[in-house]
């Protein structure tokens, strides 16, 4: 009997299958195609981004062209030049070093950053798709909570008409059966809201959407395998090298430096008097530079980057006491769900009892056909609160899902 009953009550909820595990494409499955569309062109820009920053310390090469003409003594003249430099740094006092680190780690905590966007919208999607199945599960008990209270008008009227009952209470009956038709509408619509809402995120049919069951995770698994802290961990590395690129900004630096000329004159003149042109000039320059820049504000720059080092330490130890706090206050609410689920299970095992006994009274002539029906819907939804309560405990391990990267 008590596999039959856990076999109605997976039929109740129709797609939800055993599965404790899916792989994070499989997830993003759940949100539409132009949000993944979204979600890549993100990872590609911070790829690119990643890379301007991490060879941003490359210098580029100044090429240059200059065309001048001029007639000073009525005699016009013609000068032009081209050149190319470069003034590359070589040492910035591992400046450069940490600059490269930095960018990595920048490139690390951004990606986490989109992951944890898009596990938000997945959540979403998923939380829909449990809160759409769990409306379809109470419009179901509600379709039984009408049938019953057609049946307890069906009784009141024959007993009114038997003289046997007041007409106050045959009007009680009309305004319940109307109430319980009343809370099916509005049902109904809170459903469509919740379509609507699915619909917005994801391309599935949520008739035939898959919706993964979720496992209990104990509080080491949660922590151990969190997308957030290991986020804010990735800010803190970023931080730390960010710190020592600050400081290097003002310690001693060597660039090279170098350049190639061409110089060409046409048709000069001096003090009115031309002038054979001279032949094209062509030279090099090369040559090394050391600085350090004196900035009034180094150290109060370099004592702020230090504190947003320090601050992302202190976010990580609070981020992890907010997570834990999450993970009890689930808990508890799982553990309340459980009170109720169990409830709803003597409810289901009560009224099959009392159905059988009814069912062998009505044989005997004892009771009638309403009583066994009534008896019947009672138990159907016993066992329909309990389904409806297991969706809440897994909207609760949602809650958790969405930073456990384990998934």
């Amino acid at each position: 009997m008590k596999g039959l009953r856990h076999f109605t009550t997976l039929l109740l909820l129709c797609s939800i299958a055993i599965a404790s595990q899916r792989q994070p494409k499989e997830l993003e499955a759940y949100i539409s195609e132009l949000k993944r569309k979204e979600f890549r062109y993100d990872h590609e820009k911070n790829v690119l981004e990643s890379k301007k920053l991490r060879d941003s310390w490359i210098a580029p090469l100044q090429l240059n062209y200059r065309y001048n003409t001029s007639n000073p003594y009525d005699n016009e003249q013609t000068t032009k030049n081209a050149s190319i430099a470069i003034q590359q740094p070589i040492f910035r006092s591992g400046g450069i070093y940490y600059g490269i680190k930095f960018a990595q780690a920048s490139r690390k905590f951004q990606n986490l950053s989109i992951e944890m966007q898009k596990r938000k919208l997945v959540k979403e999607a998923i939380a829909l798709l449990m809160q759409i199945k769990q409306s379809d599960l109470r419009i179901k008990k509600q379709h039984l909570q009408i049938e019953n209270a057609k049946i307890k008008l069906h009784q009141n009227k024959e007993e009114y008409l038997a003289g046997n009952l007041e007409s106050g209470f045959l009007d009680n009956s009309i305004i319940q059966l109307n109430l319980t038709k009343q809370a099916l509408f509005e049902m109904e619509a809170t459903k469509e809201k919740l379509v609507s809402k699915f619909k917005a995120l994801s391309d599935i049919d949520y008739k035939t959407a898959y919706i993964p069951r979720l496992d209990r995770l104990t509080k080491k698994q949660f922590l151990a395998h969190n997308t957030l802290l290991e986020q804010l961990r990735s800010q803190n590395e970023r931080e730390r090298y960010r710190e020592n690129v600050t400081l290097a900004k003002y310690l001693p630096s060597v660039s090279l430096t170098a350049s190639y000329n061409r110089d060409e004159i046409s048709n000069p003149s001096f003090a009115g008097t031309s002038v054979p042109s001279p032949p094209p000039t062509n030279y090099y320059s090369y040559g090394f530079t050391i600085s350090m820049p004196l900035d009034f504000n180094s150290l109060r720059d370099i004592q702020s980057a230090k504190i947003d080092r320090l601050k992302s330490n202190i976010m990580i130890k609070d981020k992890k006491r907010e997570l834990i706090a999450l993970y009890e206050q689930v808990s508890q609410n799982i553990e309340t769900i459980q009170k109720k689920i169990a409830l709803a299970h003597e409810n289901f095992t009560l009224y099959q009892k009392l159905l059988e006994d009814t069912q062998k009274l009505y044989e005997a002539g004892e009771k009638t056909s309403y009583d066994v029906d009534l008896l019947r819907n009672s138990k159907d939804m016993a066992q329909i609160d309990e389904a409806i309560y297991d969706i809440d405990k897994q909207l609760e391990l949602l809650n958790l899902y969405e930073y456990y990267d384990a998934i």
